[in-house]
């Protein structure tokens, strides 16, 4: 079976990654290290992604604001871990303006700034600034605000979508009068986080607490929603982090509660990015390209009228035109339908297998025999070959089409979640009692997979211990997963009487 990619997942699974990057047009390289241009196709997908997202966060109670990329420096030192955390990563601006000197162009002395400004690596110290100002009495509580914006973070090894220099994203900041209040909220965006990648990206994930090691620098606890890629890594795809009082007081984020007393808030911050696509092509992806869940396509329905040059070609464009304003008044997901007619002046089979290589979810072909017969031939990307290999294009008549196409859709989305939870199920293995078990699961060449053991919750250098020998597999920690079982037995680690169980595996 010859396949659309050059490369196939078996080959090579970081080439064919770059590959589906590359032939399904959702980025390219932009000539800055680490930074991509998003084509239209990958940008829409990230629009539906944040269409999606942000409804749920307004229906949640936030308001969307915005703040300055620049930072003043001195914000980020009043929180000593969180800027210890970044601190190898942030972007400095030094002076304003630049010179020409000896035919090259270098900082003008004379502009230099008064105080560094740190281009925006999160947020948390200037949106704090602006809490301090916002907050005076328990009555102006809570603060549920929202940004949609760009981060910069000096990565050392980069990879399109899944670990940039620059990237898109949304962050969440709320500031609460109590803990609880502030707790509530973290779990509360850590599910629609959850909801987001199940139902709109058909991403299956574990949604869990992060081990203190791996906590945003300066929380008291983050929690993330971890999807499993094909090759068994684990993405990281979305965390919320309950931060106490830690910032409140950098900042100085204090209120007047009911009796007249002064009380530091308590916040959170929570977020997303560009990185879900990269989740998108490596749970979903096949060997012939992208397959994208309906619910985040920018177009579900492509129509590919085979033109010849011939007479029937104007009849052909205008059958097609009046299939594409019949789906466009379908339903689907609580949405119209978003159809698309290709009329590109390139040769329909090629036309056809760009699309292939896109993942759009359905792939209407409509030709000289289909007019006549009042017909359509459908492609779906999620079963794209039948039983004997050969390219499943069902012939159908129009009306018929016309009134399954929703439902397919639908089918289409239900389709790619079972495949990928099936996968994420089948590769956690729970049976790993001890580090030797450990080691021997997932072998020297790496396991497809996770493995969820017994954890004593170990602080400090005990901790430490467990990282490195962790790290001399090239496994790391995950999560401990909300919905795990209960610990039963000894921590495969220390020994000691395990408190929860914890998800171990290799990561993006």
């Amino acid at each position: 079976m010859k396949h659309a990619l050059s490369v196939t997942r078996a080959q090579d699974f970081a080439a064919w990654y770059q590959a589906v990057i590359s032939e399904a047009d959702l980025a390219e390289e932009s000539g800055v290290r680490g930074c991509m241009v998003i084509r239209p196709w990958g940008y829409g997908i990230w629009e539906r992604i944040q269409k999606l997202l942000d409804a749920e966060i307004k229906r949640t109670g936030h308001e969307n604001c915005y703040f300055p990329l620049f930072i003043p420096l001195s914000y980020f030192a009043r929180e000593a871990e969180h800027v210890e955390g970044f601190a190898k990563e942030m972007a400095v601006v030094t002076h304003h303006r630049l010179k020409a000197e000896g035919g090259s162009l270098v900082p003008d002395p004379d502009s230099k700034l008064e105080e560094p400004l740190v281009v925006r690596p999160t947020s948390e110290m200037i949106i704090g600034a602006a809490f301090s100002r916002w907050v005076q009495s328990w009555r102006d509580l809570p603060v549920l605000t929202n940004q949609w914006a760009n981060v910069v973070r000096w990565e050392m090894r980069t990879r399109m979508f899944l670990r940039t220099a620059e990237f898109l994203w949304q962050e969440g900041h709320t500031a609460h009068a109590t803990a609880e209040e502030a707790r509530e909220e973290t779990l509360r965006m850590l599910e629609v986080y959850r909801s987001l990648a199940e139902d709109c990206l058909a991403l299956p994930v574990v949604a869990g607490e992060k081990p203190e090691n791996e906590r945003f620098p300066g929380a008291v606890a983050t929690y993330s929603i971890e999807a499993m890629m094909q090759d068994g890594k684990a993405l990281q795809a979305g965390t919320s982090h309950f931060l106490g009082t830690n910032f409140a007081a950098a900042q100085n984020i204090r209120f007047q509660n009911s009796q007249g007393e002064q009380e530091l808030a308590n916040t959170t911050s929570w977020g997303v990015t560009t990185r879900l696509i990269g989740g998108v092509v490596m749970v979903h992806g096949d060997d012939d390209g992208l397959r994208v869940p309906p619910v985040i396509a920018p177009q579900q329905i492509i129509i590919v009228p085979m033109l010849r040059d011939q007479p029937e070609d104007d009849s052909i464009l205008a059958y097609c035109q009046e299939i594409a304003a019949a789906l466009s008044k379908l339903t689907a997901f609580g949405e119209p339908v978003r159809p698309l007619l290709d009329k590109k002046a390139i040769k329909a089979a090629n036309k056809r297998w760009s699309w292939v290589k896109k993942g759009a979810p359905i792939i209407v072909e409509v030709g000289g025999r289909d007019l006549a017969a009042g017909n359509v031939s459908v492609v779906r990307r999620d079963r794209l070959y039948n039983e004997a290999g050969k390219l499943d294009s069902a012939v159908i008549a129009r009306d018929d089409f016309l009134g399954a196409a929703a439902a397919m859709l639908e089918d289409i989305q239900k389709s790619l979640h079972a495949q990928a939870k099936a996968f994420l199920h089948g590769n956690i293995d729970r049976s790993v009692t001890d580090v030797a078990g450990l080691k021997a699961y997932f072998g020297d060449n790496g396991k497809a997979g996770w493995a969820e053991v017994q954890w004593s919750k170990p602080t400090g250098a005990a901790l430490d211990q467990v990282v490195e020998t962790l790290k001399a597999m090239k496994l790391t920690l995950r999560n401990v997963p909300l919905d795990a079982a209960e610990a039963d037995g000894a921590c495969i680690f220390t020994g000691a009487p395990a408190v929860e169980r914890v998800l171990v595996g290799r990561a993006y």
